[in-house]
Protein backbone atom coordinates (compact mmCIF):
# COMPACT_ATOMS: atom_id res chain seq x y z
CA UNK A 1 0.00 0.00 0.00
CA UNK A 2 1.31 3.22 -0.90
CA UNK A 3 2.05 5.73 2.06
CA UNK A 4 -0.32 8.66 1.57
CA UNK A 5 -3.02 5.85 1.69
CA UNK A 6 -1.87 4.53 4.77
CA UNK A 7 -1.81 8.01 6.11
CA UNK A 8 -5.00 8.58 5.39
CA UNK A 9 -6.02 5.55 7.40
CA UNK A 10 -4.39 6.69 10.37
CA UNK A 11 -6.68 10.33 9.69
CA UNK A 12 -9.70 8.08 9.65
CA UNK A 13 -8.66 6.42 12.84
CA UNK A 14 -8.41 3.18 11.11
CA UNK A 15 -6.67 0.24 12.80
CA UNK A 16 -6.00 -0.88 9.95
CA UNK A 17 -3.10 1.93 9.19
CA UNK A 18 -1.16 0.08 12.18
CA UNK A 19 -1.35 -3.70 10.21
CA UNK A 20 -0.41 -2.12 6.80
CA UNK A 21 2.70 0.03 8.48
CA UNK A 22 3.74 -3.20 9.65
CA UNK A 23 3.58 -4.98 6.85
CA UNK A 24 5.32 -2.30 5.41
CA UNK A 25 8.33 -1.14 7.74
CA UNK A 26 8.04 -3.37 10.75
CA UNK A 27 11.33 -5.26 9.48
CA UNK A 28 12.87 -1.83 9.11
CA UNK A 29 12.03 -0.64 12.82
CA UNK A 30 12.82 -3.83 13.91
CA UNK A 31 16.57 -3.52 12.46
CA UNK A 32 16.85 0.49 13.33
CA UNK A 33 15.45 -1.27 16.58
CA UNK A 34 17.94 -3.85 17.42
CA UNK A 35 21.20 -2.05 16.21
CA UNK A 36 20.74 -0.15 18.80
CA UNK A 37 19.40 -2.24 21.57
CA UNK A 38 21.34 -5.82 20.30
CA UNK A 39 18.78 -7.84 21.70
CA UNK A 40 15.68 -9.71 19.99
CA UNK A 41 13.08 -9.20 22.99
CA UNK A 42 14.11 -5.57 23.49
CA UNK A 43 13.99 -4.50 19.53
CA UNK A 44 10.67 -6.33 18.97
CA UNK A 45 8.83 -4.41 22.29
CA UNK A 46 10.57 -1.29 20.17
CA UNK A 47 8.64 -1.99 17.19
CA UNK A 48 5.46 -2.24 18.65
CA UNK A 49 6.42 0.97 20.89
CA UNK A 50 6.57 2.52 17.29
CA UNK A 51 3.48 1.26 15.70
CA UNK A 52 1.42 2.72 19.32
CA UNK A 53 3.54 6.01 18.69
CA UNK A 54 2.68 6.27 15.34
CA UNK A 55 -0.98 5.92 16.16
CA UNK A 56 -0.69 8.84 18.74
CA UNK A 57 1.11 10.73 16.57
CA UNK A 58 -0.77 10.80 12.87
CA UNK A 59 -2.80 13.03 13.17
CA UNK A 60 -2.23 15.24 14.12
CA UNK A 61 1.32 14.93 12.77
CA UNK A 62 1.05 14.25 8.71
CA UNK A 63 4.81 13.25 7.81
CA UNK A 64 5.34 14.21 4.21
CA UNK A 65 7.73 11.06 3.89
CA UNK A 66 5.79 8.12 6.18
CA UNK A 67 9.51 5.90 6.02
CA UNK A 68 11.32 8.84 7.14
CA UNK A 69 8.93 9.10 9.58
CA UNK A 70 9.02 5.84 10.99
CA UNK A 71 12.29 5.26 10.73
CA UNK A 72 12.92 8.36 13.25
CA UNK A 73 9.99 7.55 15.63
CA UNK A 74 11.90 4.09 15.94
CA UNK A 75 15.34 5.62 16.28
CA UNK A 76 14.55 8.20 19.24
CA UNK A 77 12.64 5.26 20.63
CA UNK A 78 15.43 2.42 20.62
CA UNK A 79 17.96 5.30 22.24
CA UNK A 80 15.52 5.88 24.95
CA UNK A 81 14.89 2.85 26.08
CA UNK A 82 18.84 1.99 25.37
CA UNK A 83 19.49 4.49 27.41
CA UNK A 84 17.11 3.29 30.43
CA UNK A 85 17.96 0.08 30.10
CA UNK A 86 21.96 0.72 30.19
CA UNK A 87 22.22 3.94 32.04
CA UNK A 88 26.14 2.83 32.92
CA UNK A 89 26.78 0.25 30.29
CA UNK A 90 26.33 1.69 26.81
CA UNK A 91 25.93 -0.49 23.47
CA UNK A 92 29.66 -0.82 22.26
CA UNK A 93 28.31 -0.20 18.82
CA UNK A 94 26.10 2.95 19.66
CA UNK A 95 29.26 4.57 21.74
CA UNK A 96 31.82 3.61 18.57
CA UNK A 97 29.49 5.89 16.77
CA UNK A 98 29.34 9.16 19.10
CA UNK A 99 32.82 8.62 19.70
CA UNK A 100 33.15 9.47 15.98
CA UNK A 101 31.28 12.52 16.00
CA UNK A 102 32.61 13.67 19.52
CA UNK A 103 35.03 16.23 18.41
CA UNK A 104 32.68 17.63 15.72
CA UNK A 105 29.67 18.25 17.73
CA UNK A 106 28.97 20.97 19.86
CA UNK A 107 29.74 21.28 24.01
CA UNK A 108 28.11 24.40 24.14
CA UNK A 109 24.25 24.89 25.04
CA UNK A 110 23.28 25.01 20.84
CA UNK A 111 19.05 23.35 20.32
CA UNK A 112 19.43 20.14 19.09
CA UNK A 113 17.10 21.13 16.38
CA UNK A 114 19.16 24.18 15.32
CA UNK A 115 22.18 21.60 15.03
CA UNK A 116 19.91 18.60 13.44
CA UNK A 117 19.02 21.64 10.46
CA UNK A 118 22.75 22.80 10.13
CA UNK A 119 23.65 18.85 9.89
CA UNK A 120 20.40 18.30 7.21
CA UNK A 121 21.90 21.06 5.55
CA UNK A 122 25.22 19.95 4.94
CA UNK A 123 24.32 16.37 4.32
CA UNK A 124 22.03 18.26 0.92
CA UNK A 125 25.35 19.69 0.13
CA UNK A 126 27.54 15.80 0.00
CA UNK A 127 27.92 13.42 -2.90
CA UNK A 128 24.94 10.68 -2.46
CA UNK A 129 27.49 8.02 -1.47
CA UNK A 130 28.55 10.04 1.15
CA UNK A 131 25.31 10.85 2.74
CA UNK A 132 24.25 7.51 2.49
CA UNK A 133 27.23 6.46 4.32
CA UNK A 134 27.11 9.11 7.03
CA UNK A 135 23.51 8.12 7.59
CA UNK A 136 24.05 4.46 8.03
CA UNK A 137 27.30 5.09 10.24
CA UNK A 138 25.47 7.85 12.29
CA UNK A 139 21.19 7.72 11.77
CA UNK A 140 21.18 3.64 11.63
CA UNK A 141 23.79 2.83 13.25
CA UNK A 142 25.75 0.55 11.16
CA UNK A 143 29.29 -0.89 11.40
CA UNK A 144 31.49 -0.26 9.21
CA UNK A 145 31.76 -3.44 7.72
CA UNK A 146 27.89 -3.65 7.34
CA UNK A 147 27.98 -0.44 5.29
CA UNK A 148 30.92 -1.79 3.08
CA UNK A 149 29.00 -4.65 2.28
CA UNK A 150 25.76 -2.75 1.63
CA UNK A 151 27.51 -1.04 -0.88
CA UNK A 152 30.11 -2.62 -2.21
CA UNK A 153 32.74 -0.48 -0.48
CA UNK A 154 36.07 -1.61 1.13
CA UNK A 155 35.97 -0.92 5.31
CA UNK A 156 38.97 0.71 4.34
CA UNK A 157 37.29 3.03 1.60
CA UNK A 158 34.11 3.68 4.47
CA UNK A 159 36.41 4.76 7.21
CA UNK A 160 38.17 6.82 4.77
CA UNK A 161 34.70 8.86 3.54
CA UNK A 162 33.61 8.73 7.06
CA UNK A 163 36.57 10.80 7.96
CA UNK A 164 36.49 13.25 5.02
CA UNK A 165 32.65 13.81 5.91
CA UNK A 166 33.35 14.56 9.16
CA UNK A 167 36.06 17.06 8.60
CA UNK A 168 33.66 18.85 6.06
CA UNK A 169 31.21 18.56 8.82
CA UNK A 170 33.28 20.48 11.50
CA UNK A 171 34.02 23.12 8.60
CA UNK A 172 30.87 23.37 7.45
CA UNK A 173 29.24 23.83 11.25
CA UNK A 174 31.87 26.77 12.46
CA UNK A 175 30.78 28.55 9.25
CA UNK A 176 27.30 28.36 10.14
CA UNK A 177 28.52 29.47 13.85
CA UNK A 178 28.21 26.37 15.99
CA UNK A 179 31.57 25.84 18.10
CA UNK A 180 32.90 22.66 17.76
Amino acid sequence: MEDQKIIELYFAGDENAIRETEAKYGKLCYGIAYRILECREDAQECVNDVLTGLWKSIPPQRPENLKAYVCKVARNLALKKAEYLHREKRSPGLLVSFEELEGVLCDDDVSEEGLGEAISRFLMTEKEDSRRVFLRRYFFFDSVDEIGKRYGFSESKVKNMLLRTRKRLRVFLRKEGFEV
